[in-house]
């Protein structure tokens, strides 16, 4: 399943065959495919990630979001809204900040490269056999 952030993009947990001498492995590992508006990038590059079209897609669920902090849905997604908005202008006005997501990974820029880093934390905890083959993966 992946999750849509409007505005941002989707994150996805994508299955991936991997041969070895040895033996074959089948891992999970997070992607996340960005989907800003073009103008908000200027010069910068990103990787292509393309997510399976087998994936179910979701939005961003806001009421579950909501649970967890107890703020109205509503509030929670005008903040989130609000903060992909400022996020877009600061990128687009040449600045560099890094977009962190809590127990995921941060989105940042290297080299006028902005790109996805996962934490090992996020990767180990979807991929429980394989994770060295899944953390070098991503």
């Amino acid at each position: 399943q992946g999750v849509l952030v409007p505005g941002l993009g989707t994150f996805a947990v994508v299955h991936e065959l991997i041969n070895s001498t040895e033996e074959v492995y089948v891992v999970q590992r997070p992607v996340f495919q960005l989907d800003m508006d073009m103008s908000c990038l200027g010069e910068l590059v990103f990787p292509t990630v393309m997510i399976p079209g087998d994936i179910v897609i979701m939005p961003l669920d806001y009421w579950w979001l909501s649970q967890t902090n107890s703020l109205p849905p509503d509030v929670v997604r005008g903040c989130v809204e609000e903060t992909i908005l400022l996020y877009s202008f600061q990128l687009r006005d040449g600045q560099r900040p890094a977009f962190a997501f809590e127990n995921i990974g941060i989105l940042s820029c290297q080299d006028n490269v902005l790109c996805m880093q996962f934490h090992c934390s996020c990767i180990a905890g979807l991929e429980h056999r394989d994770t060295w083959v899944a953390l070098l993966l991503t």
